[in-house]
């Protein structure tokens, strides 16, 4: 569980810019949607 924690401040975004932020949340909410497909195809 730190494991992930710590994963998630090492990607976390804190630009004041909100679109800037919506960019990285988008970038990042992509990466894990792929990572979840390629895991679920390898394994599934």
């Amino acid at each position: 569980m730190h494991e992930l924690l710590r994963l998630a401040r090492a990607i976390r975004c804190d630009a004041a810019d909100p679109a800037q932020t919506f960019g990285h949340r988008l970038r990042v909410g992509l990466l894990v949607a792929a990572l979840i497909l390629i895991l679920s195809s390898i394994f599934g």
